[in-house]
């Protein structure tokens, strides 16, 4: 949820002076599913970098029996 509002923020700094025109505008075009395609994308390169990153550690790692 964070994300989702940071991005927000940052991609429509208007919303902070005038969301009920954003929010008009979007209504208007219809277009509601791109602030959570945002945030997919968002997390998803994330979590590809977190699992990266664990396989890499993971390799290191000397593990005792």
């Amino acid at each position: 949820m964070t994300m989702f509002l940071l991005l927000m923020v940052l991609m429509h700094s208007d919303l902070l002076s005038e969301p009920s025109g954003r929010f008009q505008l979007m209504y208007e075009k219809g277009n509601y599913a791109h602030p959570f395609l945002y945030t997919f994308i968002i997390y998803s390169i994330l979590f590809i970098i977190r699992k990266i990153l664990d396989f890499i550690i993971g390799l290191f790692e000397t593990k005792i029996p």
